[in-house]
């Protein structure tokens, strides 16, 4: 037997154990951790149930995609919550007045915006988009925080005209745009600005966000050009100065990285106060925590992510002799990226002998970038063979007109067949968020389910949808 095969048997026997549960009986997919955490990649809510299929929040998986059709992404709402309440009862414990804020860019959905909002997050947003989806998924204004690296000047007045709370300054030509249009407005704006710290971090090159230079976003440390975007930002008379933003990277693993990052940002207050005598009151180290992908996967767990920024910060604060900043944060994959679960039907299925057998679903880049972009690695399953054996190591790939059109390069299954329903977890950040109409494509619907209800929150784009924006050469 292919050595992957005997990996991945077990896995399953460790992992796969029986449980009773009301009236149905089902196997857990998933065994449990340290501190209660799933050593697998799905929601929470994830089980086998009488017929052998999996399910998610008590919906049966096999039948919602006959319901709602493929490709599908299926959101769980009680994981959704679970991650927000860890976050929450991780700080309770040591710092009760720091601000815990969703990144929106990893999935916007109005329905998920509006559960974050009722467990107490605030949120940040990028774009004028992100931000009016915000507004109507019910966030308070003075609870959003607008980033971005090129805030037009429209995006900055519908801030400013919606009373946002703090705007994450990320440019020299931000500043002066910012004051000038706080002041047109009467009012005085709250800013952060993004430092740039010089940070390589252990992840995808397209996701280091704070190395030294070759960087677009925030003032880098170096050549002294974060101390004097400060002193540029202290003499605007209609902006307030309350402190630092920095993000260094996304899915990391160790929590070394962000005690690094807290001993530079802190020395960096430390080095403004004593120039300019500017006091921060806020320091945002953004997010990045990762998150399983596979069962392999081993990153830290979001109390070790908190319980490191908070000490960390006090640690180096003392060390400075400064006082203790308020600490903010930026978790969006830590939170979303688990709770979801995207289905594809089987169609072709195509054996090139001592090669390898290609699995083709009815999706693929056009709702699942990451593999192509970042060689982002998933594993999958078979929800209508939960409990089947796997007996071969298949390629999925996708429909697009693209060689690179792979989702997954190497997964044991059971004997596929056409019309079997996959299901790869960990879709719930950068999935639909980064979905294209490519090869005009129709966006698939997202559905939420919780104990045993299901409900559409995005609908499925139809063929009309695609021309829905366009206009004929002749009208």
């Amino acid at each position: 037997m292919d050595l992957r095969l005997q990996l991945w048997e077990s896995v399953v026997v460790l992992s796969w154990a029986k449980v009773e549960a009301g009236p149905r009986v089902f196997s857990q997919i998933s065994s449990m951790g340290d501190g209660g955490a799933l050593d697998m990649p799905y929601p929470l809510t994830t089980a086998i149930n009488r017929r052998g299929h999996l399910e998610v929040g008590g919906c049966d998986l096999v039948d919602l995609a006959y319901k709602y059709g493929t490709p599908l992404f299926v959101v769980d709402e009680e994981t959704i919550r679970a991650k927000c309440q860890q976050y929450v009862q991780a700080f309770r414990h040591l710092e009760e007045d720091a601000e815990i804020i969703y990144a929106s860019k990893a999935f916007g959905a109005l329905a998920v915006c509006q559960i974050i909002r009722e467990e107490g997050l605030f949120v940040d947003v990028s774009t004028g988009g992100e931000l009016y989806v915000a507004l109507r998924s019910g966030f308070p204004p003075h609870q959003i925080y607008f980033h971005g690296n090129n805030k037009t000047e429209e995006e900055i007045e519908f801030g400013l005209r919606e009373e946002v709370g703090t705007f994450v300054v990320d440019g020299l030509q931000e500043l002066d745009l910012l004051d000038r249009l706080s002041g047109r407005g009467g009012r005085r704006t709250d800013i952060l600005l993004r430092i740039t710290p010089g940070i390589e971090t252990s992840t995808h090159k397209y996701i280091q966000t704070g190395q030294i230079i070759d960087n677009k976003f925030g003032f880098p440390l170096y050549m002294g050009m974060a101390m004097a975007a400060v002193k540029e930002a202290l003499s605007k008379s209609n902006l307030r100065l309350r402190g630092f933003h920095t993000h260094i990277g996304s899915q990391l693993f160790s929590v070394d990285c962000f005690e690094k990052a807290a001993e530079i940002m802190v020395g960096f207050c430390a080095e403004v106060q004593n120039e300019t005598g500017f006091v921060t009151e806020k320091l945002n180290l953004g997010g990045g925590l990762g998150i399983k992908y596979r069962s392999s996967d081993r990153p830290a767990s979001i109390e070790e992510f908190v319980t490191t920024v908070v000490k960390s910060v006090r640690r180096w604060s003392d060390n400075f002799d400064l006082p203790s900043p308020g600490i903010a944060i930026e978790p969006g994959r830590s939170i979303v990226g688990n709770s979801t679960v995207t289905l594809y039907t089987v169609g072709g299925i195509k054996e090139v002998p001592e090669v390898r057998t290609f699995v083709a679903v009815d999706g693929g880049m056009s709702d699942n970038i990451r593999p192509m972009l970042y060689d982002a690695v998933y594993e999958a399953r078979i929800a209508n063979k939960a409990q089947h054996s796997p007996q071969q190591v298949v390629a999925i790939v996708g429909k697009h007109c693209e060689c690179g059109d792979i989702l997954i390069k190497e997964v044991a299954l059971p004997p596929v067949q056409v019309g079997d329903i996959i299901v790869i977890p960990a879709t719930g950040a950068y999935g639909y968020a980064m979905a294209s109409n490519y090869n005009l494509q129709p966006r698939p619907a997202v559905v939420l389910v919780n104990r045993g209800q299901d409900f559409v929150i995005i609908e499925r784009e139809s063929y009309q949808d695609l021309l829905r924006l366009h206009k004929p050469l002749r009208q």
